[in-house]
Formats: C-alpha cells, sequence, structure tokens
C-alpha cells in the first residue's frame, strides 16, 4: 500500500510540474471544488470536534486555491475580465470564510455555484483554443490571464 501512495503521489507532482498554465487553472478549480466537497461532507460527521476540523481545514484549503487564482490575475490585461474575475474571487473567498465562521452550507453553495460556472468556461476555452499563448502565459511561476 505504501508503495502505491508513493507512486500516485509522483504521479501528481509530475502532472503538475508538467501541466501547461491553462491546464493548471483548471486543476485549481477541481482541487477547489474536491475540498469543498469535503468541507460539506462533513457536515454529517456525528463528532463535533471532527465535523468543525473537517470544515474549517477543507474551507482554508480552498480559500488558498481562490487567493493564489486572485493573486495570479494579470490586471495589466485591457477590458473588464481581470476586474471581474477578481471580484467574483472575492465574492467566494468571503461566501467561504463566511461559511467557516457562520457553518451555513449555503455559503459554500453558492461560492461554488460561481467557481463551478468559471471552471466550465475554462475548460470550454481550453477545448476550443488548446494553448493559445495569446489566451494564457505564465510568468515567473505564476499563472496570468491574457483575455
Amino acid at each position: 500500500m505504501q508503495s502505491y501512495e508513493k507512486v500516485a503521489k509522483s504521479y501528481k507532482a509530475q502532472s503538475v510540474q508538467t501541466a501547461s498554465p491553462g491546464k493548471l487553472v483548471l486543476m485549481l478549480f477541481d482541487g477547489y471544488l474536491r475540498f469543498t466537497t469535503a468541507a460539506k461532507k462533513s457536515w454529517e460527521e456525528d463528532d463535533i470536534v471532527k465535523k468543525n476540523e473537517g470544515i474549517n481545514n477543507n474551507l482554508i484549503r480552498a480559500q488558498n486555491i481562490v487567493t493564489e487564482l486572485q493573486s495570479s490575475l494579470d490586471m495589466s490585461v485591457p477590458g473588464d475580465l481581470p476586474g471581474t474575475l477578481f471580484r467574483l474571487y472575492d465574492y467566494v473567498l468571503t461566501n467561504l470564510q463566511q461559511a467557516n465562521l457562520t457553518k451555513e452550507m449555503q455559503k459554500i453553495e453558492e461560492a461554488d455555484k460561481v467557481i463551478s460556472e468559471l471552471r466550465e468556461a475554462w475548460a470550454e476555452m481550453l477545448t476550443q483554443n488548446p494553448e493559445n499563448p495569446s489566451s494564457t502565459s505564465s510568468q515567473s511561476g505564476s499563472i496570468s490571464l491574457q483575455a
């Protein structure tokens, strides 16, 4: 079992290291959704300590992903897209923080709706325009959107 976990971690690390900037954004969206799903599942936990830890830990991981997405925006790109995305990410962060404080699942679902729609749009853009250098670029390890 140990060797399987080691191989899985190695494969995951390799896929992240070799992914294009566009694919990395998609992976971040997927990671966010995985963590919020785990947080929502923690509501079913009977042990109040485990329940709160599960909700808190997973929501913080999701917040970290949104913060990374927000900080990687290239605000110098002309047009409304960078500012709109920044505000959407801010809305998601606020909902996740409120959900963590008040333990309201509805706040997570509101945030998930935004991220799911962004993920769908991003995935569609990647299929229509696979790795077009004008749509995404990497700058010193960050992902920047070039609309």
